[in-house]
């Protein structure tokens, strides 16, 4: 009984504290695993986790989904599905669904993301959002909160983008909020088949967070992708492999140094 009890205070331990709860940035599949968690500057079906405003470049129904076991444990998974599409010429809009937790302890979030162009090189973007918890022995708790984003098209090979996600402070509980977070991020692409990712988040009650992303197409169909963030320091690596024309698997690894491996598995149909 007495062990029982140990582990589960543990799991719910890991779950509380670990830093991509569904109320926080989370990845942008296993692609943004791979690369350090980096996604500001995606503009595919996965741009309604990582940035809004990328929807704005959607020009066909797209489908994502992820899942992954945080820290190898079987009871911390994470589960999300996406669907987006275009919404006039200018415009695309996004379906998110995820899923975080285990039975004592997890999380759920419905989210509506859409993004526009207002000029060539300029995009918003924003995503409502319902957040809920729910720990069985006390209850459960629903919250909506959004976000907003951005992109800018620099010149043909640097992209910036910006991010904030949930702007006025929402509480869950007393004393307890949402977390409240501002990003910035470039994306430097200096030949075909290579992108570089560089972001800063700043959650206004942790320290700021350095990530970087490479992504390099070996092959027609084969990305190796590697990245690292800071606070805590989290190391991966990955690959996508493109299955005939519109469908991909991508596959990560990234490593904590406290808590250790979370493997991640994806598909994406553009």
């Amino acid at each position: 009984m007495l062990k029982a009890f140990l582990s589960l205070f543990l799991l719910l331990t890991v779950a509380i504290s670990s830093f991509a709860q569904l109320s926080e940035p989370l990845v942008t599949g296993a692609r943004g695993l791979a690369m350090g968690g980096t996604g500001l500057n995606a503009q595919d079906v996965q741009a309604a986790w990582g940035n809004p405003a990328g929807l704005s470049n959607i020009d066909h129904l797209g489908f994502s989904f992820y899942g992954e076991q945080r820290f190898t444990l079987a009871e911390l998974k994470q589960v999300s599905a996406t669907a987006a599409m275009p919404m006039g010429k200018n415009g695309g809009i996004g379906l998110v669904l995820g899923y975080y937790g285990f039975d004592a302890y997890n999380e759920q979030r419905i989210g509506l993301a859409y993004g526009r162009k207002l000029s060539e090189k300029i995009s918003l973007g924003t995503q409502f959002y319902s957040w809920s918890t729910r720990i069985p022995e006390y209850g459960s708790k629903t919250v909506l909160s959004f976000e907003l984003g951005l992109q800018v098209k620099i010149n043909s090979e640097i992209s910036m983008a910006g991010k904030v996600i949930n702007p006025v402070r929402i509480s869950v509980i007393d004393e307890e909020y949402l977390p409240s977070i501002m990003s910035v991020g470039l994306l430097y692409q200096p030949g075909k088949g290579i992108s570089i990712a560089a972001e800063a988040e700043k959650d206004v009650l942790h320290p700021l967070r350095i990530k970087i992303g490479i992504e390099y197409n070996l092959l027609d169909a084969l990305d190796l992708r590697l990245g690292v963030a800071t606070n805590e320091t989290q190391l991966s690596f990955g690959f996508g492999y493109r299955i005939k024309e519109h469908w991909q698997l991508n596959f990560s690894t990234s490593y904590h140094q406290y808590l250790g491996f979370t493997p991640g598995i994806g598909v994406v149909y553009r």
